[in-house]
């Protein structure tokens, strides 16, 4: 009894409602003139011309993300005759049809409408993505050539594909959202020919809600449906369209009603439906051009107008490419002191670092900035930067590039820049300030970008090396930001770098700019699905260390496509270097090293008071002569040690470095070659210091064998010159070396540990080549000898056996081609270096040759 009551009372009050409507009506038209015939016929001709035009638009003409653009979608009827419909769309702005596409009137008008959009708006500033749960795409195929043109993706029909769709329609309005009005981002239309399951269509009703910073506009068909259940959730800002058996009635948009009453058009609509075939065709084509022509980004159009024009007081900043339209600048400064790139082989970011560089290049001065380039990975990303044999110019800014790095030059490298934290730190104690931007002007402390391609290498393993990459890297990002020194670690991959267990955290914390290439959403947060979509040539930039949110979809362009106009830019900037300008010290990890070509040798002259042998080039930044003196000192001596032939080349070069020094005829050579893979060597060497002025004599192991009885007893007078004893392959004569003298009972080896430990001290040397490196300690007598011979250059010896020598427990060496290991245990002195070879030797791969 009570709800009959209930219903009672509300019907009674709907009743007297709307008595009320009625009588207000009928007095505001009895107080209001009728229209004659002459002025409706005269508003509806009008509207009818509007209608015409609407239905054709000019191609380009509104952008939909500037205000809501009319747009038509049918015709209605009255007595005095038919005018076009036309309803707000864009701009946050949205349709929904009570019917799905399954009725050919929805299909066409959904078609109609997509076309119309397209046609309004700019070339390029409206992306559409469909979705057909309802006809499998059937829906959108009169429109394929604009799914062609790269203007409509093909539909998602299943429901993953539909969530998918939705996640890269959440993102586009979320960066719509963080760039604002001013990104000039493409509104993204998303057309749907039925409603999607329930979870995804509270999703797209959602986004309906952000308005238009979000540049979405949702057409909808089927919405809300006509099932019996709960009601879905509504589109918000929708004009609505309900349907009957043949015509449609248009509710009122929202903002711009119809009716002042919100019951819509007062007139039957008759849907407009699908565009002639020639006219897809045709629009896609104008679209197709347009879009290639705006998507054909080339490097010179971010460069500057000016060369060298901008100050780096307060940080670096260059523009890297586009978002939209939007020209995106990126910064080394305060903000985004360092950077993360991450992106698989072949993901661009070698192109995306040379934009970065060049960009840079062309807006500071080599006054105003210092590059620090190294690649790590089996490439030449770096090359043209520096003077070749067919290119003498070089990137006025680059100070040392590393081109196929080794882990060492590497560690050197971030020594010499933590030596600079320290040189600019006393220099901004001395002025009393605390930033870069303090300094007098004219107080030179240029800014420093050292980029690091595939930096993980440098990491990898856990040796001693590995924890001193890991520590100076940690020191150059915690104090960079001060002291002007910025870093670009680029890799596929950050994970599994075993020396970083531990301090990954603290040294990436210090890189809050990320940028993902295809491939590389290592570099941001594991919950960012920003860069799981992205194409070549496009990357995600990230300033917040890749947390979700502030992420900006890049397009950039392709450095090397522009080859023509990228020499000539180099060029340029090499002509305008100041005077002085070095070229930069350049690392070439896969190149040999030629004494010949050494400006050392090239300057070496007798008269010095040590004689130096050379023996390589150091793996250092500066490419520095490794070369070991050899004075009065017990044990200055030199042992090559290794099965490499490169032994022997090692040998020649610092014999033949030493003869440089002596007058002709003021040092003596004694060769000794016992191996037939050194007598080419042996032989080429003879012949110059013959050519030389040195006396030479050629000794076979028996003749060794007298000589070091000869060597190892001090001479009654002083010396008047030096002896070189140049041994090669010293273990082939231990047959010879370990018999006894009969009459004094003394081996060959007590003579030669006699001489080794002696002979300096009156002008005799030995530099010799073992094979083995057992054999060299046996020759010694034990490793509690091993001080007798001072200086080694180890080949390829395994650097366990080579520590267990040295007896040093944590020798970070791996035996490689190309490289060897000087140790110079006088001087407490490790390092890595290329031993000087022949001019016509080059290594194998494994260094065995």
């Amino acid at each position: 009894m009570a709800r009959l009551t209930s219903a009672y009372r509300q019907a009674v009050t709907a009743h007297r409602e709307a008595r009320e409507r009625l009588d207000r009506l009928t007095r505001a038209l009895a107080e209001r003139p009728a229209p004659t015939g002459g002025e409706t016929a005269d508003l509806v001709a009008r509207l009818a011309r509007v209608g015409a035009t609407l239905a054709t638009p000019t191609p380009g003409a509104t952008p939909l993300t500037a205000g809501p653009v009319p747009v038509r979608v049918g015709e209605a009827s009255t007595v005095d005759g038919d005018f076009a419909v036309v309803v707000p769309l864009g701009s946050g702005r949205h349709l929904a049809v009570d019917t799905d596409a399954r009725d050919p009137r929805v299909a066409a008008l959904l078609r109609a409408l997509v076309l119309r959009l397209v046609a309004t708006a700019p070339p390029g500033t409206v992306r559409v993505a469909a979705l057909d749960p309802a006809t499998f795409g059937a829906a959108f195929l009169p429109l394929r050539p604009l799914v062609d043109a790269g203007v409509l993706d093909p539909p998602a029909t299943t429901e993953p594909e539909i969530a998918t769709l939705l996640d890269t329609v959440e993102r586009h309005a979320r960066l719509a959202q963080q760039a604002g009005p001013d990104a000039d981002l493409p509104t993204l239309v998303v057309v749907g020919a039925a409603p999607p399951p329930p979870r995804e269509l509270a999703r797209l009703a959602a986004l309906t809600h952000a308005g238009p910073t979000a540049a979405l506009c949702v057409l909808l068909a089927g919405q809300p449906p006509r099932d019996v259940g709960p009601p879905p959730p509504p589109l918000a800002a929708a004009t609505r369209i309900t349907l009957t058996d043949r015509y449609a009635h248009v509710g009122d948009p929202p903002g711009l009603p119809y009716s002042p009453d919100g019951t819509g058009l007062a007139a039957p609509v008759l849907l407009d439906g699908d565009p002639a075939p020639a006219t897809v065709a045709a629009l896609a084509e104008h679209l197709a051009t347009a879009t290639r022509q705006d998507a054909a980004l080339r490097f010179t159009d971010l460069l500057p107008a000016h060369h060298w024009a901008e100050s780096a007081r307060s940080g670096l900043r260059t523009v890297i490419g586009r978002a939209g339209r939007t020209p995106v600048t990126v910064a080394f400064d305060d903000a985004t002191p360092h950077w993360l790139v991450g992106g698989r082989t072949g993901a661009g970011k070698t192109v995306f670092l040379l934009d970065v560089l060049y960009g840079l290049a062309t807006r500071y001065s080599p006054a105003e900035l210092h590059l620090y380039l190294l690649d790590f990975k089996e490439g030449v990303s770096f090359t043209e930067f520096v003077p070749t044999g067919r290119d003498p110019s070089w990137l006025p800014h680059a100070r040392a590039v590393g081109i196929e790095s080794d882990r060492e030059y590497g560690v050197a490298v971030l020594r010499e820049l933590r030596r600079e934290l320290g040189r600019r730190a006393s220099a901004l104690k001395r002025y009393g300030v605390t930033k870069l931007a303090d300094l007098p002007r004219d107080t030179p402390a240029p800014r420093i970008v050292a980029v690091v391609d595939e930096f993980h290498v440098l990491l990898a393993g856990n040796d001693s090396l590995a924890r001193e990459a890991v520590t100076l890297l940690e020191e150059l990002a915690r104090k960079g930001r001060s002291y002007g020194v910025h870093l670009v670690l680029a890799s596929q991959s950050t994970a599994g770098i075993e020396a970083l267990y531990g301090k990954a955290d603290a040294i990436f914390g210090q890189f809050p700019l990320r940028v993902a290439l295809p491939g590389g959403s290592g570099v941001l947060d594991p919950l960012n699905p920003a860069a799981d979509a992205l194409t070549i040539g496009t990357a995600v930039l990230n300033t917040a260390a890749g947390a979700a949110g502030p992420d900006t979809v890049v397009r950039f362009p392709d450095a090397h496509a522009d080859a023509g106009d990228l020499g000539r830019l180099r060029h340029q900037l090499w002509q305008a270097r100041p005077a002085g300008n070095q070229s930069p010290a350049v690392f070439r990890g896969y190149e040999a090293a030629h004494v010949e070509d050494d400006p050392v040798f090239a300057g070496l002259r007798p008269g010095g008071r040590r004689p130096a042998a050379l023996v390589g080039r150091a793996v250092d930044v500066t490419g520095s002569t490794a070369a070991v003196a050899l004075d009065a000192t017990p044990g200055r001596h030199l042992a090559v040690v290794g099965t490499s032939v490169a032994g022997a080349h090692v040998l020649r070069a610092a014999a033949w470095s030493l003869a440089r020094q002596h007058a002709p005829g003021t040092a003596r050579f004694l060769l000794a070659p016992l191996v037939a893979a050194a007598d080419p060597v042996a032989d080429d060497l003879a012949a110059a210091l013959t050519d030389a002025g040195h006396p030479v004599d050629q000794l076979d192991a028996t003749g060794l064998r007298g000589h070091v009885g000869q060597l190892a007893t001090a001479p009654a007078a002083p010396p008047t010159g030096r002896t070189y004893l140049v041994v090669f392959g010293v273990d082939a004569a231990g047959a010879v070396l370990g018999l006894s003298d009969p009459a004094t009972f003394r081996s060959g080896y007590d003579d030669l540990r006699a001489l080794l430990r002696h002979a300096p001290g009156y002008g005799v040397h030995l530099l010799g080549w073992w094979r083995g490196l057992r054999r060299l300690a046996d020759d010694l007598g034990g490793t509690q000898n091993r001080d007798d011979v001072a200086c080694l250059v180890a080949l390829n010896v395994p650097g366990a056996e080579l520590g267990l020598h040295l007896g040093v427990t944590d020798l970070a060496y791996t035996p490689r081609a190309n490289r060897a290991l000087l140790v110079d245990r006088h001087e407490h002195r490790t390092q890595l270096i290329v031993p000087f070879v022949g001019a016509g030797h080059e290594p194998d791969e494994e260094g065995l040759r």
